[in-house]
C-alpha cells in the first residue's frame, strides 16, 4: 500500500471555537492507482491533500506514505518527502517567476537528482510546450502556466501525485487533453494520482471516486 490514511482529524481556531474540517478521514491508496476526490467547496478536500504531502499537520491520526509516517517526521523529513516522493499540482500553479519555462520544469526534477533533459523535453512535447520553453511564467496563459506545473510535478517520477484542480484553469476540451496525458505520463512511471475536482466528467475518468463531504469521505 503507498499511502494509508487513517483516522486524520484536523481543525483550526475560529470566532466561535475550533472549526473542524476533517473528522476522523480514512483513505488507502495503491501504487499506480487513481483517485477523485470529489466535494463542496470547503468541504476540506485541499487540507487533505496538504496533510497528505507534510505541508500541514494533523490533529490526530496519521499518514503513512511508502513506509513512512509523514505525521511523524520533522519539517526536514517533511520536505525530503516532497522532494523525493510526492509531486504537488497546486490551484495556483506556484511556479517560479525568474525561471523559464524549461527551468520550471526541470526544478522539481533536480531537486529530487532525477533530471533527465530527454524527459523534460518530452513532457513539453506531449503538453504542447515546447514553442514556450524560453518564455517566463509572465509570458503564459493561465491554462499555459498549469501545463508547465503539471510537467513540473511528473518530471521528478514522484511516487505520489497529488493534484488539487489541476485543469481548473482549462476549457472541458482542453482539461480532457491534458488529463489524458496526465494519466498517460502516470500510469508510464507506476506513480499512483489523487485529484481533487470539481468535474464529474473528469472524476469518472479515474478508477475511483471518493466524496468528502462534513468531514467525512464516502
Amino acid at each position: 500500500m503507498l499511502l494509508e490514511v487513517a483516522k486524520l482529524t484536523k481543525s483550526y481556531a475560529g470566532p466561535d471555537g475550533p472549526a473542524e474540517v476533517l473528522r476522523g478521514v480514512d483513505l488507502v491508496l495503491e501504487a499506480g492507482a487513481t483517485l477523485a476526490l470529489t466535494g463542496e467547496s470547503g468541504s476540506g478536500k485541499s487540507t487533505l491533500l496538504h496533510l497528505i504531502a507534510g505541508l500541514d499537520t494533523g490533529d490526530g491520526g496519521h499518514v503513512r506514505l511508502d513506509g513512512q509516517e509523514v505525521t511523524r517526521l520533522d519539517d526536514a523529513g517533511r520536505a525530503a518527502l516532497r522532494r523525493g516522493t510526492v509531486g504537488i499540482v497546486f490551484q495556483q500553479f506556484n511556479l517560479i517567476p525568474s525561471l523559464t519555462v524549461a527551468a520550471n520544469i526541470a526544478f522539481q526534477a533536480r531537486l529530487a537528482g532525477r533530471h533527465d533533459p530527454e524527459r523534460d523535453a518530452s513532457l513539453a512535447a506531449a503538453l504542447g510546450l515546447t514553442p514556450h520553453l524560453d518564455k517566463y511564467p509572465e509570458q503564459l496563459s493561465g491554462g499555459q502556466q498549469q501545463r508547465v506545473a503539471i510537467a513540473r510535478t511528473l518530471a521528478a517520477r514522484p511516487r505520489l501525485v497529488l493534484a488539487d484542480e489541476p485543469t481548473g484553469n482549462l476549457d472541458e476540451a482542453t482539461s480532457g487533453v491534458v488529463l489524458d496525458q496526465m494519466l498517460a505520463l502516470v500510469a508510464e512511471t507506476g506513480a499512483a494520482l489523487l485529484m481533487v475536482t470539481h468535474s464529474p466528467a473528469l472524476a469518472a475518468r479515474m478508477e475511483r471516486r471518493l466524496h468528502l463531504s462534513r468531514g467525512r469521505l464516502a
